[in-house]
């Protein structure tokens, strides 16, 4: 890390100390800079290193979420929503383990999640100065793929083919900083527990991203080796008591994206452009999937998952909606910059040293405005929305990905796009070649969206529809790709991939045609974005980020990146307008709760159980944590590290927190170990998970 601080005054110095960005429990900490000191003073605890080192080394990524080790044979908790594509991919109309809860009775009967990886962090390296010297004197295009270049270098240097092993150059404070982590991963990944989703989702989107809530939001899977349970003799140890109000927590996760560290000018193009478009076609994908969800109870069972995910989407953005169209919120967001403007301002030396990257991001913010609905609908990544391309669809994914795969490979690996280096491609292979169920309709549900939307918002003169639509209909060819394309069939894609470019060029399938047809354009959107908005908004943020350290030195986090972090807070409640509860829910208050019509149905087994469960046991609870999306399935930590509960939700108003931290109004919403153990023994009857969990 370069800290430039030499070029601070004194005075800009002292003036900074009083507003230093990360004040009371803020912070999304990497385990590299964690402020345990301060941590320690303010929550009147006693971690130190060890403890830390014992916290990264538990904790676990699963996919999009978070998770964390719990026994010395590859048990792990996350939640039941980060398991919800495996529990689909593992059920049928005739056997829905959604509806049944997935119970094995053993670990023999433990079922393959296809596809799905689970990793854990063991070592962090500083790489900034090798990343940024190999970008050095470029611009545009040249200057983003430089430094992926060498990333893609780095990673492989280290790595090479251990397919045990995943390196990533991970890129912090918006390109001021570059660290390589390096992981140690699992690809065989078993189911071991799951609840009935209404027992997980009780309450349904009426309760989503809300507190009081009542939900068993965990399951269990477990890591193998050689067909074996792994041995993980470092991991979480399990505390099934009751927490306590006002005690502290940690929080070890890998929340996905924050945006704090953009200008006004940046959260402007956010609040504008990129908020009103994702929220917009989303709401209309919701409704296409209700809809098709009402036919019968085949399609239900096809669009549950897919409607739970939209409609988490557009939650989140309404909440985000509102932070950015809340006025004492951004007027406060907008002091933060004017003090740290000025205090760059009063050094000549630093100001001298980092320009004005404030006027440099606001220039790029006309070419982001333009250029981000067809970077988002013709070949998304854009790191502002979350529109997806092709609205999802598997069989347009597994044609992307061929495409793109058989034209990279052909390349050195130095020379190609980031997401095909050779140090990417073994992750790419395990999405591609798993095995997983494809539905045709719900595959034309999100082509014929898609399209429909992107002649929406690009226009039918748009020279990008003559490609992508030709003389055809959006409903017409949608139907067209899916009826035709054989890329469903694991066999297929991986025949394919092997045969190279040759042989996806030679293909007859529709899709692979239709990807191949409007790859020119899509790969010219990008270079657009990359030379226009991503290049110059990367420079910009470098010179930000030196600004950034030389006033505040390391006593800043960076942005959420998917990548591991943790967090401290306490076990708290809430007392502001809209939001007023207590720290904790009981199963008394799910009693209470449900009325017998949906979403607020008790399952079966809980009803059954009812009279066994002690009312008072705490279900979920309220913390002040600095969470965000990808925190889900985090461990819940006490100050001696035992894990009492995993993070599944936030609140609407905590929604703001992907543009600043609120400590009034930031709540995560825990479920208890108390609450799970209780299920475990009560409505599930696996005492051999609670033997493994040492409470039995």
């Amino acid at each position: 890390m370069r800290h430039f601080a030499f070029f601070a005054s004194a005075a800009v110095l002292a003036f900074a100390a009083s507003v230093t960005p990360a004040a009371a429990e803020e912070g999304m900490w990497t385990y590299d800079n964690f402020p345990i000191a301060k941590a320690n003073q303010q929550l009147g605890t006693n971690i130190d290193q060890g403890l830390l080192d014992r916290l990264r080394l538990s904790s676990v990524k699963f996919g999009g979420c978070s998770a964390g080790l719990i026994s010395g044979e590859g048990l792990i908790m996350t939640n039941n929503h980060c398991v919800a594509t495996c529990v689909a991919n593992l059920s049928t109309p005739q056997l829905q383990y959604a509806e049944t809860g997935f119970l094995p009775k053993s670990r023999e009967e433990e079922l393959k999640c296809q596809g799905a990886t689970a990793e854990i962090l063991t070592d962090i390296t500083d790489v900034t100065e090798r990343v940024n010297k190999a970008a050095e004197g470029l611009d545009g295009q040249a200057f983003t793929r430089a430094k992926e270049a060498e990333a893609a270098r780095i990673e492989s240097a280290v790595c090479g083919t251990d397919k045990t092993i995943r390196c990533q150059v991970v890129s912090l404070y918006r390109g001021g900083q570059y660290k390589l982590y390096k992981f140690r991963k699992y690809d065989d990944v078993r189911l071991a527990w799951a609840p009935e989703d209404r027992a997980a989702t009780f309450g349904g989107d009426l309760d989503n991203f809300s507190f009081p809530r009542f939900a068993i939001d965990a399951a269990f899977i477990r890591v193998y080796e050689d067909g074996k349970p792994a041995v993980t003799p470092t991991h979480f140890t399990w505390n099934a008591d009751k927490p306590t109000e006002g005690e502290p927590v940690f929080l070890s996760g890998n929340p996905g994206s924050t945006q704090r560290l953009l200008t006004q000018a940046q959260l402007m193009t956010i609040r504008d452009v990129v908020l009103p478009m994702d929220q917009l076609i989303a709401s209309e994908l919701r409704g296409r999937l209700i809809r098709y969800s009402e036919e019968g109870d085949e399609q239900a069972f096809i669009a549950m998952d897919p409607i739970v995910g939209v409609e988490n989407t557009y939650k989140r953005g309404v909440g985000r909606m509102r932070a950015l169209t809340d006025a004492d919120f951004m007027d406060r967001l907008a002091g933060q910059e004017t003090v740290f403007r000025r205090s760059v301002a009063e050094s000549e030396a630093l100001s001298a040293q980092v320009g004005d990257p404030w006027a440099n991001l606001a220039a790029v913010q006309s070419d982001a405005r333009e250029l981000y609905a067809p970077m988002a609908l013709l070949e998304g990544g854009t790191g502002m929305g979350t529109t997806s391309v092709a609205g999802g669809s598997n069989l347009f994914g597994y044609a992307k990905t061929l495409v793109r795969g058989a034209q990279e490979r052909a390349k050195p690996s130095d020379q190609r796009l980031p997401e095909y280096s050779d140090s990417r491609l073994s992750g790419v292979e395990a999405r591609l070649f798993a095995e997983r169920p494809t539905y045709p309709e719900l595959e034309q549900i999100r082509l014929e969206w898609w399209l429909s939307k992107t002649r929406e918002w690009l226009t039918v003169d748009s020279p990008y529809m003559a490609a992508l639509l030709g003389k055809e209909s959006p409903e017409g060819l949608s139907a067209r790709l899916v009826e035709g394309s054989k890329l469903a069939d694991p066999a297929v894609r991986r025949a394919l991939w092997e045969g190279g470019l040759a042989a996806v060029q030679a293909s007859e399938d529709p899709m692979i045609q239709y990807v191949l047809r409007i790859d020119a354009d899509a790969r010219a959107v990008r270079t657009d974005w990359e030379n226009r908005v991503e290049a110059p908004t990367v420079k910009a943020s470098e010179q930000l980020s030196a600004a950034r350290f030389a006033v505040y030195g390391d006593s800043v986090y960076p942005d959420a990146t998917g990548t591991l972090r943790l967090t401290y807070g306490k076990v708290e409640g809430s007392d502001v307008p809209g939001q007023r509860f207590g720290a904790f829910t009981t199963f008394a208050g799910l009693w209470d709760r449900a009325t017998g019509a949906e979403p607020f149905v008790l399952t079966p087994g809980l009803q059954a159980a009812r009279d066994r469960i002690d009312p008072n046991t705490v279900m979920n609870m309220a913390v002040s944590t600095d969470t965000i999306g990808g925190s889900s399935g985090s461990p819940v930590l006490n100050a001696k590290g035992e894990i009492i509960g995993a993070n599944f939700d936030s609140t609407v108003l905590s929604q703001r927190n992907a543009y600043g931290y609120d400590i009034r109004t930031n709540r995560s919403v825990i479920v208890t170990t108390q609450a799970v153990t209780t299920a475990l023994r009560e409505v599930y009857g696996l005492d051999h998970l609670l033997i493994e969990l040492g409470v039995k």
